[in-house]
């Protein structure tokens, strides 16, 4: 038994270490990909040596914030997606269960409403991030103590509910259709026209989220045990609870703040990557992580090969890749037994 632990552990360094390796190299040919000839090393040898050239300014402005964010969104989105399905031990959980991801797109929608976007440039990621906290102190208020699965799951579904409505209505009630139009286009999702002002503004809480989550990784392989099992060992579900869905909250929220809404990562990396980590739900958290960095930015650079005008939104994106999937694994549920 020992041995068959210990051959496995080397495997799963390999797997992180692959999977960390290729979110890299997607980094560098998301940084080195665009619609326009490029040159990477001159630009970035104007960089350090401190020249304001435009491949410089190019590299600095547009292109690295745009692999960074797709980097950051990308990890935010598989770890948050892993730590979802470990707690509610639910195949088909992705992190807008929780209601967050509505709450947050909300936030940015209603400062879009108000006028507040043009006021200053972190108006729009700031409105995200309070929607998202906004939702998650009502969920902490509905899902008391002692409360059950079940009820956290419906208490996640109405609040995105509640926050889809209010959405709505907001594109509804605009008086300014290239406003409402606007809102469109922001809530696909895109990583496109980001600095490196939006990178800084939301690594600090999606750091504290990921710390949050992986350091839940023990407890999610205990809990495949049962929850007695798991209070047994000195695991307990409600302090869990609150940490996964805190650093989801903090995560995914930030990163839906920037970006706008990205679907289906949090679902599909998750069951692609399971069987590989044994399907210990702990151990899948940071290979999740790093997988959904790369599916991020490899679906962003195939935006920018397929040179379509206007370029096609990422959220659309994940959406064309992620449906089939759902209903891929829909049937194999159906199947199996």
């Amino acid at each position: 038994m020992t041995a068959g632990v210990n051959s496995a552990i080397p495997s799963h360094t390999l797997l992180v270490a692959g999977l960390a390796l290729a979110a890299l190299a997607c980094l560098a040919w998301s940084v080195a990909t665009g619609y326009t000839p490029f040159d990477l090393s001159a630009a970035l040898g104007d960089v350090l040596a401190g020249r304001q050239t435009l491949p410089a300014l190019v590299l600095v402005e547009l292109r690295l914030p745009r692999a960074l964010l797709g980097l950051l969104v990308g990890f935010s989105l598989g770890l948050s997606g892993a730590a979802m399905q470990g707690l509610l031990r639910n195949p088909l959980a992705e992190p807008g269960v929780i209601g967050v991801s509505a709450a947050a797109a909300l936030g940015a929608v209603l400062v879009f409403y108000s006028g507040l976007a043009g006021s200053f440039a972190l108006a729009l990621p700031l409105g995200g991030i309070a929607g998202a906290a906004l939702a998650t102190l009502l969920l902490f208020g509905l899902v008391r103590r002692g409360a059950g699965t079940m009820t956290l799951i419906l208490a996640g579904v109405a609040i995105g509910s509640a926050a889809g409505a209010l959405t709505a209505l907001a594109l509804n009630l605009s008086p300014n259709p290239y406003a409402a139009l606007e809102i469109v286009f922001w809530l696909m999702g895109s990583l496109a026209d980001r600095s490196m002002v939006h990178v800084w503004l939301v690594l600090p809480p999606m750091l504290l989220g990921w710390g949050l989550i992986l350091a839940g990784g023990r407890a999610l392989d205990a809990l495949t045990l049962g929850e007695d099992t798991a209070a047994s060992l000195g695991f307990g579900l409600g302090r869990l609870r609150l940490q996964l869905i805190l650093g989801t909250a903090l995560a995914v929220g930030s990163a839906v703040a920037v970006t706008g809404a990205i679907g289906f990562v949090g679902l599909v990396v998750p069951h692609l990557l399971r069987p590989l980590v044994g399907h210990r739900p702990g151990r899948l958290l940071l290979v999740s992580g790093l997988g959904g960095a790369v599916l991020i930015l490899l679906a962003d650079i195939g935006l920018r090969l397929v040179r379509v005008q206007p370029e096609l939104k990422l959220g659309v994106v994940t959406a064309i890749i992620g449906a089939p999937f759902l209903f891929s694994l829909i049937w194999r549920l159906r199947r199996s037994p």
